[in-house]
């Protein structure tokens, strides 16, 4: 077999699961809450693809943009406009179409609907009405940025997920003010012509120590995800004109030290010592597991603190 080879596997793989989907139930007198890619077309699931086949009408935020998905995966299903500005109206009639028998199908522009883009009105109308809905998960920008830094942990798996940052600079630092004190990962979504002016005010509250990861075009063939200092960020954004294209998904790491009752992560020139000596041949993760048996001290802060070195390395080379 070839690098690039697909493994050996039934022709008929694609229609065997099909069937399987075919045996499953799809109730009617229901909302289909059903999450769509965030760039690539083949994330799109299965169980997706017959969902929007069945469903009597598909509510969607923009019925171009879902248009374009739908003749992709030649699907026929009629469409309905369901967006910010109609969504309560929207949710009448949907909520009427429930009751006459029919399956709904509700869908954002890309990803999961009712998180941090319209649909949410809509899940209460439904609910609030005693009629069933169904999620079907699947691509989610955060998650998948998530996924992609290591920024949480089985050990310290939180994260506070914030939406769009607000557009005015003052509320920006009112809210990052609020949202950094917290000890954990602050994710939050952020349009590309505002990206340079929110880190600029991330910097002034946050500091330039802070570790930050950018995630830009996930899933598309010009994906790029990037973590280093706040310090870093402009230079970072700068060195690019391309990356004031696309939305993005930020992470602000949580802070370095990390204070209980009983455990606070000595930030000394020895420690960082030992991580920049062990940085020089280990993989972060490696290094703070190793730094946290030597010294003692807690793994996810030396973990964090590890990132800004490195990144502080990188950025110096």
């Amino acid at each position: 077999m070839t690098e690039h080879a697909l493994p050996d596997q039934p022709p008929d793989a694609w229609d065997h699961l099909s069937q399987r989907m075919d045996g499953q139930q799809w109730p009617t007198h229901a909302l289909y809450v059903v999450a769509t890619p965030i760039g690539n077309l083949g994330d799109l699931s299965l169980r997706a693809w017959h969902a929007l086949n069945r469903a009597d009408v598909i509510a969607a935020e923009d019925t171009r943009a879902t248009k374009n998905l739908l003749e992709a995966w030649r699907i026929h299903t009629p469409l309905m406009a369901a967006h910010r500005h109609n969504e309560q109206s929207a949710a009448t009639e949907i909520v009427g179409r429930i009751q006459s028998g029919q399956r709904v199908a509700l869908v954002s522009d890309a990803g999961s609907p009712a998180v941090s883009d319209p649909g949410g009105l809509v899940v209460q109308a439904v609910r609030e009405a005693g009629l069933r809905v169904i999620p079907l998960p699947g691509a989610c920008a955060l998650v998948a940025a998530l996924m992609a830094t290591g920024v949480t942990t089985d050990a310290s798996p939180g994260f506070v997920f914030a939406g769009f940052a607000p557009t005015k600079s003052a509320a920006r630092q009112r809210w990052f003010r609020h949202l950094t004190q917290l000890s954990s990962a602050t994710v939050f979504y952020e349009a590309p012509h505002r990206i340079v002016a929110s880190m600029t005010d991330a910097l002034a509250v946050v500091g330039a120590t802070r570790g930050v990861t950018f995630a830009r075009e996930l899933t598309k063939r010009f994906e790029e995800i990037a973590s280093m200092s706040l310090a870093q960020a402009a230079q970072w954004l700068e060195a690019d004109p391309y990356r004031e294209q696309g939305e993005y998904v930020v992470i602000i790491h949580p802070p370095v030290v990390t204070q209980t009752e009983n455990l606070e992560l000595e930030e000394s020139a020895s420690t960082d010592a030992w991580l920049d000596a062990l940085l020089e041949s280990m993989s972060v993760r490696d290094v703070a597991r190793v730094a946290a048996k030597a010294t003692g001290q807690p793994r996810d802060a030396l973990y964090a603190r590890a990132l800004v070195l490195k990144a502080n390395r990188e950025g110096s080379s």
